[in-house]
């Protein structure tokens, strides 16, 4: 561990090896079903070339014979056009990124050799015994010449025995980077630091990146981020506001303003957000924090109940906390 200890520093270092990751399209879009403007699009792929990001997450990549393209927007789909009608030939230092869900995307007729797209990486998003099929998906991506993650879900609901099993799987694959996911912003900061010292003393002994991708069930996935970058944890994600399903994600505004390197700079989020991200909320977009979110992250579960509990417009959180724990009311 010791030279992921020396490149750690600390919370008022600059470290040049932080990668920064606008998330906002894939983890938003779950909130709309990816249906974004191009003007929208446009202008986010914009704001986060004048930020300085490193890298900006266009969607998933889901098969369109598993997934309806009437029920939802483009960038569920991300097909090498409209990609391009974008970026063009995305002649920058920002990397384009897409999702996909172990089994849903078709790899032989639907992932094209790099040299023929303007994708940079393939985010493999898997569950701990999903793993032996995330490493085939990182495998082929990696043939195909793309960078690869292994985002590995819903950790906080594992064994730690079962999770290094899996991180030692994903470790030998050609993957580039291991994401720590707090799906259900269950995780707390001090259990982020001994999370992050478990994933990182892997990553030493095979070469390998970690990140971190954090729900923001209890308000806490600023901390959770930056915890975990003060531990080593080079790859932080963000939307902007928080954009994503149910509670959100960290705020990339908040990584934007703290990050001491000065390439990062906040102040085109902060027109962005003014100028696109707010007229969604007025126009009834719905996300963030909420007590109902609250109580499902405090119980270590999937915030789908929370989300139907607020379209039902229901205030009765005592009850649906005793739901949650299993009281019998």
């Amino acid at each position: 561990m010791k030279k992921l200890r020396e490149n750690a520093g600390n919370l008022q270092s600059a470290r040049k090896s932080v990668k920064l990751f606008d998330a906002t399209l894939r983890d938003g879009g779950l909130v709309n079903n990816f249906r974004f403007s191009d003007e929208f699009v446009k202008e986010l792929y914009k704001t986060n070339l004048a930020c300085g990001v490193d890298y900006m997450e266009f969607g998933y990549k889901v098969s369109k014979k598993l997934f309806s393209v009437e029920k939802f927007g483009k960038w569920k789909f991300c097909d090498e056009k409209d990609i391009r009608v974008i970026v063009g030939e995305n002649n920058t230092d920002m990397k384009i990124s897409v999702m996909s869900d172990v089994g849903r995307v078709d790899l032989q007729n639907e992932v094209i050799p790099k040299k023929e797209s303007v994708i940079d990486m393939y985010r493999i998003a898997t569950y701990v015994n999903q793993i032996a099929s995330a490493v085939e998906m990182i495998e082929y991506c990696h043939k195909m010449g793309y960078q690869t993650s292994c985002n590995i879900m819903a950790i906080s609901k594992n064994q730690e025995s079962d999770i290094i099993r899996a991180l030692e799987e994903a470790c030998k694959s050609p993957v580039d980077v291991i994401y720590i996911v707090d799906s259900f912003g269950a995780i707390y900061p001090e259990e982020i630091r001994r999370v992050s010292d478990m994933y990182l003393e892997l990553a030493e002994k095979y070469g390998k990146e970690i990140g971190i991708h954090a729900h923001n069930n209890q308000q806490l996935a600023f901390a959770n981020t930056i915890e975990a970058c003060a531990m080593g944890v080079n790859y932080l994600d963000g939307t902007m506001s928080g954009m994503g399903r149910g509670a959100g994600n960290c705020y990339l505004e908040s990584l934007l303003g703290f990050l001491r390197n000065p390439k990062y700079n906040i102040q085109p989020a902060l027109k962005f957000i003014r100028d696109y991200i707010n007229p969604l909320k007025q126009q009834g977009v719905i996300w963030g924090y909420d007590v109902p979110y609250l109580l499902t992250g405090l119980c270590n579960v999937h915030p789908s109940s929370a989300i139907e509990f607020l379209r039902d417009g229901r205030d009765d959180y005592e009850a649906f906390l005793d739901k949650l724990m299993g009281v019998e009311i």
